[in-house]
C-alpha cells in the first residue's frame, strides 16, 4: 500500500492514513499535552495528513521510514507555530518549564524561543549525526518511547538508550552555547 500511495495511488494514500490515523492522534495528543499554547491534537494530525499526503512526500519505503516522516511533519509544525508566536509579542504568555523525565531535554513546548534553539541545535546535531535527530525527533516531537521506536526501527532498545543520551549530552551542549562534542 505504502509503495502504490507514493505511485500517487490516491486511494492507498488515503488507506494508509486510516490505518494509521488513531497512532498519528495518539502521537499528538502527546505532543499538545506537553504544548500550552498550540493546535489541537485533531488539528495536528490533519496538518501533518497534508504535509504526508502530497504525491511528492509519499514515497516512503516502510513504516519506519513513515513514522519517521510524520515525526519531522510534527517537528515542522511545532517549530512554524513557535515561530508564530514569537513574532507576535515578545514575552507574550510564554511559561518556562522542564520537559517531564521521559524526554528530558531542555525547554517546553510551550516557550517558543527555547523551542526554536532546539531546532536549531537539531540542525547542528543533524551535521554530526543525522540518526540521532531522526530518534529525537520520534522520541521528542512524535512522542515515541523506546521500545516503540525499536519496534518501528528494528533496532534493540538498549542501542536506542545509548544513542539517545549521546544525543541529549550533544543537545545540551549546542543549547548552553558550547562546543558539540566529538563523536
Amino acid at each position: 500500500m505504502l509503495a502504490a500511495a507514493g505511485q500517487g495511488d490516491r486511494e492507498a494514500a488515503d488507506r494508509v492514513f486510516a490505518l494509521v490515523y488513531a497512532e498519528l492522534r495518539r502521537i499528538a495528543c502527546r505532543q499538545v499535552a506537553r504544548s500550552i499554547d498550540g493546535p489541537g491534537a485533531t488539528s495536528l494530525v490533519h496538518e501533518v495528513y497534508l504535509r504526508l499526503a502530497r504525491p511528492e512526500a509519499l514515497h516512503v519505503a516502510s513504516r519506519e521510514h513513515f513514522f519517521s516522516l510524520a515525526a519531522r511533519a510534527m517537528r515542522q509544525l511545532v517549530i512554524d507555530h513557535a515561530l508564530a508566536r514569537a513574532t507576535q509579542k515578545r514575552g507574550g504568555n510564554v511559561v518556562k518549564d522542564s520537559l517531564d523525565e521521559t524526554t528530558d531535554l531542555p525547554g517546553h513546548l510551550g516557550d517558543a524561543e527555547r523551542l526554536l534553539e532546539l531546532d536549531q541545535a537539531l540542525a547542528r546535531l543533524a551535521a554530526l549525526d543525522p540518526s540521532l535527530v531522526a530518534l529525537v525527533e520520534m522520541r521528542y516531537f512524535a512522542g515515541l518511547d523506546l521500545s516503540e521506536i525499536a519496534q518501528v526501527t528494528g533496532r534493540s532498545e538498549r542501542s536506542l538508550k545509548r544513542d539517545w543520551r549521546k544525543a541529549r549530552l550533544v543537545l545540551h551542549a549546542a543549547l548552553e552555547g558550547g562546543d558539540l562534542p566529538d563523536e
